[in-house]
């Protein structure tokens, strides 16, 4: 069982491994609208975030937790019937995944500062890529920010 700074890292890190198995479940849906490069890119996402499901789950099991199970399904935020749309949700899901590393950021626990910090940067990225256009603050509602 872990306890106090220890807890706070498996329940970022479980936070982290929701948005992964949704990242992996969302870019399997975005896919099949997609063609030539931009299905290239999003099989080479869809491998990225298995590998990293694979990696945030071990290491939650190294800090004593379990990793939650992956939900059979997942419900996208909008239809998902068209190029554009399939390019929106990839944005979406990296800003999924912004919000949930940012959980990781505040643990206390420099190495996985580190990594929360390096990872909420690469998919900011990669959603700005999606996007065609970055965002002030990766992750936070545009409501936040009046």
């Amino acid at each position: 069982m872990t306890t106090g700074a220890g807890a706070q890292g498996v329940q970022a890190l479980q936070g982290i491994l929701a948005a992964e198995n949704a990242a992996v479940y969302g870019y399997g849906l975005a896919g099949a609208q997609l063609s030539g490069s931009q299905l290239a890119a999003t099989q080479q996402d869809w491998n990225l975030h298995r590998e990293a499901r694979a990696a945030v789950a071990s290491m939650i099991t190294a800090r004593g937790g379990t990793p939650a199970p992956a939900a059979a399904a997942y419900r996208p935020p909008f239809a998902v019937n068209s190029a554009a749309s399939a390019r929106a949700l990839a944005a979406r899901l990296e800003d999924g995944l912004v919000q949930a590393y940012l959980g990781l950021v505040a643990v206390d626990n420099r190495d996985l500062r580190a990594y929360g910090a390096d990872e909420m940067q690469a998919a900011a990225i990669r959603a700005a890529s999606w996007r065609g256009t970055t965002v002030a603050f990766p992750g936070l509602p545009a409501s936040a920010l009046r």
